[in-house]
């Protein structure tokens, strides 16, 4: 993003971006464990945004990780026994619908697994090792969005494995132990803020 501020606490209409998010699955569902996965040394910080904005929904903290990987699975540790449904989405996703929040858990009880997409309208080209590239019919890809929802059993047990490069998200680290993911329709507005622009629309 060009600034030293990390991303999820640049201010969207008002107020740090990560509000916005935790403010979308609160609308959701007001009685939902939310775990919010920080780095540690964000959090003194966190704290002194959520006392300059009076934000005062409830969440629990858990450290990030190395990785996405070990985030995820230290964001495990606090979640409460009872949960039977664990979504994992990015804080920077603060225009996740609420339907599409209820489409992906609704499914979720009854799969297990469960990612939101959407189509590619953009033209995909393949890389070859040659150097060269060929276009492939953007009709069998999808782009994937979150949250990603799952037994909460099931997730505990995919994070039980080994860490591999090739957990790029949870969906890979639950079909690792063989699990089939659904797909459900995302929606288009649900981007992962990365650049300047992003914050422009």
């Amino acid at each position: 993003m060009g600034t030293d501020i990390p991303k999820q606490f640049l201010p969207l209409n008002g107020k740090p971006i990560l509000m916005h998010t935790i403010e979308r699955f609160h609308t959701y569902d007001p009685a939902m464990q939310i775990v919010l996965v920080l780095p540690s040394d964000q959090q003194t910080y966190w704290q002194q945004l959520c006392a300059q904005h009076a934000f005062s929904l409830p969440y629990v903290v858990a450290d990030g990780g190395e990785t996405r990987f070990h985030s995820v699975l230290n964001g495990l540790k606090k979640v409460a026994p009872t949960v039977s449904l664990v979504g994992v989405h990015d804080g920077v996703r603060p225009f996740v619908s609420t339907d599409v929040i209820a489409r992906c858990y609704d499914e979720a009880a009854r799969t297990e697994a469960v990612i939101p997409v959407i189509d590619v309208f953009e033209t995909v080209r393949h890389l070859l090792p040659d150097g060269s590239s060929e276009t492939v019919p953007r009709n069998e890809y999808k782009l994937v969005q979150t949250p990603q929802v799952f037994s909460a059993k099931l997730l505990r047990e995919a994070y039980q494995q080994p860490f591999s490069e090739q957990f790029t998200d949870d969906a890979s680290v639950v079909e690792a132990l063989g699990h089939p993911i659904t797909l459900v329709p995302g929606n288009r507005e649900n981007i992962k803020i990365t650049t300047p622009n992003d914050l422009l629309s």
